[in-house]
């Protein structure tokens, strides 16, 4: 394992983070092995801090987490797939890997999995939750071109009368009931998880796994939505 992830990271990882992602992680001396086959430093560094892993007395769960979690803390998503299957090839029963498939049924949004899924994969959920829902009000700031945030910015762009993002003609009642639910749908988004998540330390307002899924699949519905919409210019 050592080896296969500091190959596979040698070019996609820095000396500095490497060490200080490890630091923050482990509570343990670094110690180095030899082995002349490896040429790279960031593979060696690498190779180095799981081998100093493997030394530890620990059970084999523990061992198996912090391991999981290192990698993925030192490596880019792109490489997420990859690392799974050195993790599972090797018979490590990592915790990302069911992460990594729930998250991943899902279908979610691009928008979210670009600003969440790493954090969820760590099993960072209420962070996984507070990306999104950050995104979600800067995507809409920007194709509405408004200068204002949060609650006040959805019921002002989504509004059926002087909205400047409208998904369909607003005419019928059908019509602005759907752009009403959209509007109230994400100033809600706003209040109820945006605002606490920047607000509350993550200790006392925790959010667990099966939450931090229906709270994304919410997100990414309204990204969706986003999508359809079309710009009107504001009259005023």
């Amino acid at each position: 394992i050592a080896v296969q992830v500091g190959d596979l990271l040698k070019y996609d990882s820095t000396i500095n983070d490497i060490n200080r992602i490890a630091k923050a992680l482990f509570q343990f001396p670094f110690e180095t092995f030899p082995n002349d086959s490896i040429t790279s430093s960031r593979a060696k560094l690498i190779h180095d801090w799981i081998l100093s892993l493997a030394r530890q007395k620990m059970e084999l769960t523990g061992r198996n987490r912090m391991l999981s979690e290192f990698c993925l803390k030192i490596s880019p998503q792109s490489h997420h797939d990859k690392l799974s299957m050195i993790l599972a090839e090797n018979n490590v029963n990592s915790p990302s890997r069911e992460n990594y498939e729930l998250f991943s049924r899902r279908g979610l949004h691009h928008q979210v999995s670009l600003h969440s899924k790493k954090l969820f994969l760590e099993g960072n959920y209420f962070h996984a939750v507070f990306e999104a829902s950050k995104a979600y009000n800067f995507e809409v700031k920007n194709k509405a071109q408004s200068m204002k945030d949060g609650q006040a910015l959805m019921l002002e762009v989504w509004s059926p009368e002087k909205g400047t993002l409208k998904l369909n003609l607003c005419r019928t009642e059908t019509e602005r009931n759907i752009q009403d639910g959209i509007k109230f749908l994400s100033a809600g988004l706003m209040q109820a998880i945006r605002n606490p998540t920047a607000h509350e330390p993550a200790l006392t307002w925790p959010i667990g796994r099966d939450e931090c899924l229906d709270i994304l699949s919410f997100i990414s519905f309204l990204f969706h939505q986003l999508d359809k919409a079309t710009y009107y210019k504001s009259a005023t």
